[in-house]
């Protein structure tokens, strides 16, 4: 069966959300979700949220699911205010619960903080079925990029978050704290044994020189023969190597610090402090 795909595009995190529909039920899920978020003024607002809200109340579709592909490093999630706003079910993989951890310990987010998933309704574990009306499928634990990465895939179609990229810009960074390129380098291959023709969504897409319009959809085929970073043909410590010496070079992600924050709590904000504010904490490397 072939899901009705309609993709979201914010420009200013270079992010896809989609809507996927079953067909014949009218049911929907939502993934990736983005919150708007002005980082110098500290200020939030739901225009990309609120205009997958329309669409899907002009659609009269019934929305069942809201999916995180990983607690994303680059932009803040609109999960929090999309469940309140549907009622839908949040679901993400369960490692990320390792996230969690890690993340909670830099940031010192206290004992209140669980670190076992509770924010979330549903943890996924590789090969979890998962369906959208009468749209089956299935969940598949994909990391490299963190320890919980997803990869979701419903009928012809699937969703790999940051594990791969499109064909002409390769693959994700693994040097964040759970990050493993020799990791990665199996999930893809995971993704490649799915079948040639199964169309893959991409989660992010910065546009690789050359190519003048973003896009955000491939297949499995073309990633297999044309991936720039993994194509049939590199072995894995060839893999690992450029890997490593690619992300010894890129700069930390503009959002880092208030997404994984925000994100690590199902897209909820940190408990407000004694002045009834909420605040985002930037811990220091002093010298």
């Amino acid at each position: 069966m072939q899901p009705l795909v309609t993709p979201f595009f914010d420009d200013s995190t270079f992010t896809f959300s989609y809507v996927v529909q079953d067909p014949g039920s009218g049911c929907c899920a939502i993934i990736d979700p983005v919150l708007n978020f002005d980082y110098a003024s500290g200020t939030t607002a739901t225009t990309g949220a609120d205009e997958i809200l329309a669409f899907i109340n002009k659609a009269r579709l019934i929305t069942e699911w809201i999916l995180e592909t990983h607690v994303h490093a680059d932009h803040l999630s609109a999960a929090s205010y999309l469940r309140q706003k549907t009622g839908a079910r949040l679901g993400i993989g369960a490692l990320t619960t390792e996230v969690q951890t890690t993340f909670g310990a830099l940031f010192n987010a206290g004992p209140d903080f669980a670190r076992d998933g509770s924010q979330f309704d549903r943890l996924f574990a590789d090969g979890d079925p998962i369906a959208i009306g009468a749209l089956e499928g299935h969940a598949i634990h994909t990391p490299g990029h963190t320890p919980g990465c997803m990869t979701y895939v419903f009928g012809d179609a699937a969703w790999v978050g940051d594990t791969l990229f499109m064909p002409d810009y390769g693959t994700a960074r693994c040097d964040f704290p759970g990050g493993d390129a020799a990791s990665l380098y199996r999930s893809v291959h995971k993704i490649f044994a799915l079948p040639a023709s199964t169309r893959l969504f991409m989660c992010h897409d910065y546009k690789a020189p050359g190519r003048e319009q973003y896009a955000c959809q491939t297949t499995v085929e073309e990633e297999r023969l044309h991936n720039l970073h993994i194509h049939q043909g590199i072995t894995e410590d060839e893999f690992v190597r450029m890997r490593r010496e690619r992300d010894a070079k890129l700069d930390t992600p503009r959002l880092l610090l208030p997404s994984v924050q925000v994100n690590m709590r199902a897209g909820r904000w940190p408990p407000a402090e004694d002045d009834g504010r909420v605040y985002l904490k930037v811990p220091v490397n002093r010298f």
